[in-house]
């Protein structure tokens, strides 16, 4: 196989061994990206080759920083990169070339990691589709006719494609695992302050949250470890014998399409077959709590954007003009009670799954939509993103961490919610789920 399309554990593994070079990878990886348009915003090659240079030295020397030194990876338009464009997908912040790297890619750098460049994603990141005309859509990596998933679109491609070992992007309400899940790789979605956010280009701050994209849940395990400058936790032995999983019944189910539904019925009895515990229920939280979405998504992210939204509002695709507009009318008195009331919902959600690993739901109810008719048909776009994001977001509204692991159905994901912070106890889960489902 060729080694780009390796996982990172295993480039990590060679490098170290000196069986492969991170200055050949950087290269091959280069030359790959440049060859496919629209995943990549830009390449940083200079970056790159200085970066896999230094950790070719190390490795020689037998001074290796950790398991992904010399590794290549690709960052979502939105980390800042000292002297790169770094511009959310906006022509609203075209031209914005930050000072400083963002505080999980300097950290990432300091674990070895190598800068590929900049990935194409949704405007400021508020879209679960991945359809950006203002500057590029990536093609969905399986079937390219069809959306890439967002708003970490570019992210998804560039692993699935071949173009970086693994991805870092960011979720606010599904930004990481639906593209994930639409190109048939594994991401993760960190629980809500686990992960530096500093340098990051907002949309919502009590919602956003940084995790990675790649082959594996090995991979996105030591993504996160170097994100945060921390060892990965030991998956060695990782079992689902007496798993207790929650099969989330309701609304996660309600107008699932065939083959999403299909995916994750056969996904959830193989779990079964591998000796987890596998109950299903509805919680009769879930729907008021996922009530107040729109209370509390749209208007912090108008209240972030408004001046340079309706400064130059032509400068944006109008249906995510129109989604942010749509928190314009929200007043102080509902945002904060809206507030108070997920938070007992929260608790409420918290009490009930307590005894359980993890909870699960399909990644998407719904397959990849026709990129073209979701450009010409906005009645389409609207109805279409909210169906994408619906199950998604419940991991951001109840603040969990979620894995999502292809369910061997084609563009269709298995997610794994579990409690916030417990990241280390779901990558076990997950890596023997995944062990089990493949």
């Amino acid at each position: 196989m060729d080694e780009r399309f390796w996982s990172a554990a295993e480039q990590g593994r060679a490098m170290a061994e000196g069986r492969l070079d991170p200055v050949e990878m950087a290269e091959a990886y280069l030359e790959a990206a440049a060859a496919v348009p629209d995943v990549y915003a830009r390449l940083t090659p200079e970056r790159a080759r200085g970066e896999a240079m230094a950790a070719r030295a190390r490795l020689r020397l037998g001074l290796g920083r950790g398991p992904l030194d010399g590794v290549a990876l690709s960052w979502k338009d939105l980390f800042d990169s000292a002297g790169t464009e770094t511009e959310a997908g906006s022509r609203l912040l075209e031209g914005r070339v930050p000072e400083d790297d963002a505080a999980v890619l300097a950290q990432a750098t300091l674990a070895g990691t190598v800068c590929l460049g900049k990935t194409h994603m949704t405007e400021l990141a508020f879209s679960g589709l991945g359809i950006n005309p203002m500057t590029a859509t990536p093609p969905n990596a399986v079937m390219p006719h069809l959306a890439p998933g967002g708003s970490s679109s570019g992210a998804a491609v560039s692993v699935k494609l071949g173009l970086a070992a693994a991805a870092v992007g960011s979720d606010t309400g599904g930004s990481v695992r639906i593209p994930a899940a639409w190109n048939d790789i594994v991401g993760l979605k960190t629980t809500h302050g686990r992960v530096s956010t500093r340098g990051v280009v907002p949309l919502c701050r009590r919602f956003d949250t940084v995790g990675p994209l790649a082959r594996s849940v090995e991979d996105c395990a030591l993504v996160l470890a170097a994100l945060e400058g921390r060892h990965a936790p030991d998956l060695r032995g990782a079992t689902l014998d007496g798993a207790r999983l929650l099969v989330l019944e309701g609304l996660p189910l309600e107008g699932a399409r065939t083959e999403p539904l299909r995916g994750f019925e056969a996904a959830v009895e193989r779990l079964g077959r591998a000796g987890a515990r596998i109950e299903r229920r509805a919680l009769p939280m879930v729907a008021p709590a996922m009530a107040l979405s729109g209370l509390l998504f749209a208007p912090e992210a108008y209240g972030l954007w408004q001046a340079e939204i309706e400064a130059a509002p032509e400068k944006m695709y109008p249906p995510i003009l129109e989604r942010f507009r749509g928190g314009a009318g929200a007043s102080a008195a509902d945002y904060v009670a809206g507030w108070a009331a997920l938070d007992a919902y929260r608790a409420r959600w918290h009490a009930a799954t307590a005894g359980y690993d993890a909870v699960l739901v399909p990644t998407a109810p719904i397959l990849p939509p026709d990129a073209q008719r979701l450009q010409t048909d906005p009645a389409y776009f609207a109805a279409e993103n909210l169906l994408a994001l619906r199950n998604t977001r419940i991991g951001n509204i109840f603040g969990l961490c979620a894995l999502t692991l292809p369910s061997g159905e084609p563009m269709c994901g298995i997610s794994l919610m579990a409690a916030p912070m417990a990241e280390e106890r779901l990558l076990r889960l997950g890596i023997a789920a995944e062990a089990a489902l493949h």
